[in-house]
């Protein structure tokens, strides 16, 4: 019986076929509106978190000051953050940072660029890889040897098609050995170029360009967490460990912070969520108009068959045969948009991501809802009309011109 309705339902469809064309496009675009709109939103959260990372692998940043502002206030010193790499659970290392501007100048090649003085091991906490050459070593570092890791914007810059490795640049008043350079990143989370920097031994660089080197000098430190471990109870211990360090006590506001790009990347993700989820509902509007659409051509179909619906009624067919035939033709019509509009989508999304910049993530999840969600539609609008083609009374319909 089942089958029987399908078969008539299919033989009335294309019977007009512009007329259900018509009644399905509004399906069509809800469901091609939904499912595009959910899997941008999630290309897009999967590119912020992405650009996060770039920076590190549970990385906590710790620096003087509130927010981005240390000026006047005290930096930190070798004996901090010694403090923090053995007292502090769930820190995996831990690497100084100081950075100054200073003139870069190859040949005829001038620019002035970020250096960054460090340990070798922050090239594994802000997950930096080399292209070419090497990173600096412990012993280098003790030694303030003058040598130096490039990004691959300053290898452009200053040496064009030359091989930097080996070649020696003029930083301020002093040079340096070229001996690596840094895989590109692109841009980071804060739309700053990653690549535009140069690396040296911390010690190279507070000798020769501040000048000193001892005290509080590191005007950041790096600090990488332990997978698994909660980054918010790693930067509550920290935060008591320096109050008590730095000698701050009651009240008093704490003059460093420590940003958590784990809770960077949980906000934007949850912020990117509620966006999407509520563009799906917004898209999604448009599939109740498209199953309005259903119910007004079903009601109009009723009438055109009312004598067709009158016949079958005479020769004995039941009411509830005639409900499914005009139900199933309804889900039909609304399934077939279902389809079509999971199409449309696939291609939509295809030709946006590569417009707005973000992967491309099939999610069958989110097109077999839209696809159940249509079907809905269909039981829902069709059920009005279909009920009213069983209530028909034979012999009215019959009668009917």
């Amino acid at each position: 019986m089942l089958f029987n309705a399908l078969l008539i339902a299919i033989r009335e469809i294309r019977r007009n076929l512009t007329r259900s064309f018509l009644t399905v496009i509004g399906i069509v675009i809800g469901v091609a509106a939904v499912v595009t709109m959910v899997t941008l939103g999630r290309g897009a959260t999967e590119t912020i978190k992405g650009e996060i990372s770039k920076m590190g692998s549970n990385l906590l940043v710790l620096r003087p000051g509130q927010g981005w502002w240390s000026r006047g206030v005290d930096q930190f010193s070798l004996a901090d953050l010694d403090a923090i790499r053995h007292q502090i659970n769930g820190v995996a290392d831990i690497a100084p940072f100081v950075q100054t501007s200073v003139s870069a100048v190859y040949q005829e090649n001038n620019k002035t660029y970020d250096v960054q003085g460090t340990t070798p091991n922050y090239f594994e906490i802000a997950n930096w890889t080399l292209s070419s050459g090497r990173i600096f070593t412990a012993e280098e570092v003790e030694d303030s040897v003058s040598v130096c890791v490039i990004g691959e914007t300053v290898r452009k810059a200053l040496f064009g098609s030359v091989d930097p490795v080996g070649k020696r640049i003029r930083l301020g008043t002093t040079s340096a050995e070229v001996i690596g350079v840094t895989a590109a990143k692109g841009q980071g989370g804060f739309g700053d170029d990653l690549d535009d920097n140069i690396i040296v031994p911390y010690t190279s660089l507070v000798r020769r360009q501040t000048g000193s080197q001892g005290g509080r000098f590191v005007s950041q430190a790096m600090i990488s967490g332990e997978d698994g471990f909660p980054s918010a109870q790693i930067v509550a211990e920290i935060t008591n460990l320096l109050r008590e360090r730095r000698n701050i006590t009651g009240n008093e506001q704490d003059d460093f912070n420590v940003f958590d790009s784990q809770q960077l990347a949980d906000v934007v993700t949850s912020s990117t969520k509620v966006m999407t989820s509520l563009l799906g509902a917004v898209a999604g509007v448009s599939l109740l108009v498209g199953g309005i659409g259903i119910m007004n051509i079903m009601l109009v179909s009723v009438t055109e068959r009312t004598r067709e619906i009158g016949i079958r009624l005479a020769i004995g067919a039941r009411a509830r045969e005639v409900l499914l035939q005009f139900l199933v033709e309804a889900i039909t019509l609304s399934c077939i948009g279902g389809l079509a509009g999971i199409l449309l989508a696939f291609g939509l999304c295809h030709a946006l991501v590569k417009a707005v910049g973000t992967p491309f993530i099939f999610d069958p999840t989110i097109n077999l809802i839209a696809f159940v969600f249509s079907a809905a539609i269909g039981i829902l609008f069709g059920y009005m009309p279909a009920r009213r083609a069983a209530a028909l009374d034979p012999i009215d319909a019959l009668r009917h011109e």
